[in-house]
């Protein structure tokens, strides 16, 4: 029997039509959420994601500002640009498109925004509040700004009626921007986790002890049924271009004949991690 598809888009457009709802009650109040897309340069994939990222706050009724600046921009200038953003009391959350351009800091250049405005969730600030909250109750109880996609992998979770609590979760992956926050999060969930990766002995037989088995690894199709426990819960991080198309980590014609739930690439994560910039940024704004 085939694995039940966790649908990213339809989950995404139920959390939407809640985050329209807080964003309208803002504006009574006074307060209209803003966003500051930052690009640097012009690479086809960051301009698509930005495009997308003007249009949802369109959709749901956050003001949008958005400065290109050229690929040969040094840090300074960069840096100078967030300042002007931190500044500017009409933006609440500041979105630096990553990659930078080769060459650039992105390290340097994040350090720079204000963390209060840090609607990426990717300020050392932020990363160590996370990291070191109680539990889920705690990072939500103190309106955490959470990285995004990472905080997509739990809203799906939650969504699905998927168990985490005592659950065994491996993260393959163990990245600053995917495999290290998602295995905090599910964590402050109750989940024993295991972070695997290239060095890690056994990868597959470790893969088959999860209950859920999260794809973070940025190679295409490397999880494969060998991989997983039958019923499991697999959720592919990755989006990998090959010359046939986008993928996933995850082999997902073979993976999905043995898992109990699966995500599919395109459609799957992806399709909500501008739903939790979004969230991010109303919650930002609600700080005031």
């Amino acid at each position: 029997m085939s694995a039940e598809i966790i649908d990213g888009k339809k989950l995404s457009a139920q959390v939407r039509e809640q985050l329209k709802r807080d964003a309208a009650a803002l504006k009574s109040k006074g307060v209209e959420p803003g966003l500051a897309t930052i690009l640097v340069g012009d690479d086809p994939a960051s301009r698509v994601y930005v495009s997308s990222k003007i249009k949802a706050c369109a959709e749901i009724g956050i003001r949008s500002f958005h400065f290109p600046l050229p690929a040969n921009s040094t840090e300074e200038e960069i840096i100078a640009c967030i300042s002007r953003c931190n500044s500017d009391t009409r933006i609440h959350g500041i979105l630096l498109q990553l990659p930078l351009p080769a060459g650039l800091s992105s390290d340097r250049c994040l350090e720079a925004i204000n963390p209060a405005k840090d609607v990426d969730g990717l300020h050392p600030y932020n990363i160590g509040r996370m990291a070191s909250a109680k539990s889920w109750k705690d990072m939500l109880d103190q309106k955490l700004l959470l990285p995004c996609t990472p905080h997509g992998v739990i809203m799906m979770l939650e969504r699905m009626n998927i168990p985490i609590s005592g659950k065994n979760a491996v993260v393959v992956g163990r990245s600053n921007l995917g495999g290290k926050p998602v295995a905090i999060m599910l964590l402050a969930n109750n989940a024993t986790v295991t972070i695997a990766h290239s060095k890690t002995r056994d990868l597959a037989g470790l893969c088959r002890t999860a209950d859920i088995l999260v794809g973070v690894i940025g190679k295409s199709r490397f999880i494969t049924r060998e991989f997983v426990k039958p019923g499991a819960a697999v959720i592919d991080v990755g989006i990998n271009r090959t010359p046939e198309g986008i993928c996933g980590d995850v082999d997902f014609d073979g993976v999905k004949e043995v898992a109990g739930f699966i995500t599919p690439v395109p459609g799957g994560v992806g399709a909500t991690t501008i739903t939790m910039l979004m969230q991010n940024t109303i919650l930002a704004a609600s700080h005031e």
